[in-house]
């Protein structure tokens, strides 16, 4: 087995590698990565200043194909790289899970913070696994027969994309459950009635976010961390002032699976389908 530098950040996840330089990744390397990434869901490298855009993208491509993101800026002459500018309003400061409008939500992301703030603009991650199991035998055992819709609407009105997925996803590589569900793009729980589904969702993104599952990074200028998109949330911590810009690609998606519903989608009484559709 390849042996690196690597430190646990939390009791939750996360985990840091020392001394290895994204360009300097051979196969052998990537594949004990691969395994980091999966116990630990989320890595973070810090001595990656200087990372030329052509080896972050060939980086994130080992990982799979990689997303033009639709309406987000791009980096000039690499269209897989999107910069997330706080001048540009680039302040992700609510819980979520990238692009689960999606019908194939990305699976990972890999973000270089090229420019940072002297204090504050850490990013949070949570273990979605933690969340999932840290919820009754009889909620889980309800979850796992539900749905949610997913749903983002440009402001400006030029982009709009809703999916629906399983409340409780079950990992590709890994088998494990985890929640499924954000405060940023999760709407609601069709086969449930519009205040039930309320209830219980503001209680599962309480669960989500929880401390006790979440760790919290200090970047240093030319920091990457990688992330396991299908078991975590993450959050951008919008404590600072002068300016931050991140470098990031993301990995195309998968279906997520779960439990099949068990229920239809609730349609109240003397309503058609297309009434209660958001």
């Amino acid at each position: 087995m390849v042996s690196l530098d690597v430190r646990p950040v939390s009791g939750a996840l996360g985990a840091e590698v020392r001394g290895l330089a994204l360009a300097d990744v051979d196969d052998d390397v990537f594949a004990r990565l691969h395994e980091l990434l999966l116990e630990h869901l989320v890595l973070f490298l810090p001595d990656n200043a200087g990372l030329a855009a052509a080896d972050h993208e060939a980086f994130g491509r080992r990982l799979g194909p990689l997303e033009v993101h639709p309406f987000l800026p791009k980096l000039d002459g690499h269209d897989e790289i999107v910069v997330l500018d706080s001048d540009q309003g680039a302040k992700a400061d609510v819980w979520h899970t990238d692009v689960t409008f999606s019908p194939a939500p990305p699976i990972a992301s890999v973000l270089q913070i090229v420019q940072g703030p002297e204090v504050g603009g850490d990013t949070m991650w949570s273990n979605q696994y933690l969340a999932y199991e840290a919820l009754s035998a009889p909620l889980r055992e309800l979850l796992e027969g539900l749905t949610a819709l997913h749903v983002f609407e440009h402001p400006n009105g030029s982009y709009r994309s809703e999916a629906e997925h399983p409340v409780v996803r079950v990992h590709p590589e890994t088998g494990r459950r985890s929640l499924y569900v954000n405060r940023m793009f999760t709407r609601r729980i069709p086969q449930l009635t519009p205040g039930e589904s309320t209830a219980l969702l503001a209680h599962l993104f309480d669960v989500g976010e929880g401390p006790q599952r979440v760790c919290r990074y200090r970047w240093t200028e030319g920091g990457v961390a990688i992330w396991d998109n299908r078991a975590t949330q993450h959050y951008a911590v919008n404590d600072y002032t002068g300016r931050r810009v991140g470098r990031r690609v993301t990995v195309l998606g998968d279906h997520p699976e779960g439990e099949p519903a068990r229920w239809p989608h609730h349609q109240a009484a003397g309503m058609s389908a297309t009434a209660v559709k958001d």
